[in-house]
């Protein structure tokens, strides 16, 4: 069966439409991920929450020691909020960082044990709760876990964009608190970060985002000439089989 040329012009003309707009941003949200670029990023950026998993680490507290195969001690944070501690009892750690949680306890046990140096409790994210979401044309879409110290560049490079991939028109999602207001939208050029070191467009990720990585106007058009065409050649294959000669 042969598709009609007028057919096939109009679906490219679509495709093509449907393109248009959908990568702009608007200078309000431009800003609003301009900030955290600038911010100097750690782990300690990292707020907790229910029910992340942490480890308590330190080599001058016996509780906190472990064993050489695992080392320290792991815990889900309650939906409290809390943990706990033998001889210390029930922590409060929700919205704070890990190095805040790591000096409470060194407070706590100091009455108990000689503790010296800046930091003697090390607390680790072991599992987190938070998520980034990477969909479109890459090669390990998906959730990403979520760290406080996740920049775009480092986690589309994780996900590995595709032979499809509009590389220059990446866009970052980020969804409002509120679901009346309308989510803020950046635009980023991949390309010129990976390959010619543009920075300024590289924005520090917060929990939820999504990171949109659409195809080619090229490859848009292949998909949706072969979302349409398929059906109708299908058809036309199945139609030849019952044809009486």
């Amino acid at each position: 069966m042969k598709v009609n040329r007028y057919c096939l012009f109009l679906i490219i003309a679509v495709a093509l439409l449907s393109l248009n707009g959908c990568f702009s941003s608007r200078p309000e949200d431009i800003q609003a991920f301009q900030y955290p670029n600038q911010t100097y990023v750690t782990m300690d950026e990292y707020i907790l929450q229910p029910p992340d998993e942490v480890t308590l680490i330190s080599t001058k507290i016996p509780l906190l020691t472990g064993s050489e195969a695992s080392p320290g001690i792991t815990q889900v944070i309650k939906p409290d909020g809390t943990i706990s501690l033998e001889d210390v009892g029930q922590i409060p750690v929700a919205g704070k960082t890990p190095r805040q949680v790591a000096e409470i306890i060194a407070q706590k046990l100091s009455t108990l044990y000689k503790l010296a140096g800046d930091y003697p409790v090390d607390v680790q994210v072991v599992n987190n709760s938070k998520f980034i979401y990477v969909v479109g044309q890459v090669e390990r879409p998906g959730a990403v876990p979520y760290t406080g110290r996740d920049t775009v560049l480092s986690v589309i490079a994780r996900s590995v964009p595709n032979t499809l991939a509009w590389k220059e028109k990446i866009q970052v999602i980020r969804p409002a608190a509120d679901p009346s207001e309308r989510s803020m939208v950046f635009g980023l050029d991949f390309k010129k970060m990976a390959e010619h070191g543009r920075m300024d467009q590289n924005i520090l990720l917060q929990d939820g985002d999504v990171i949109y990585v659409p195809p080619t106007i090229l490859a848009s058009v292949g998909l949706t000439i072969g979302e349409i065409v398929s059906p109708i050649l299908s058809a036309g294959s199945a139609a030849t089989v019952f044809t009486t000669p």
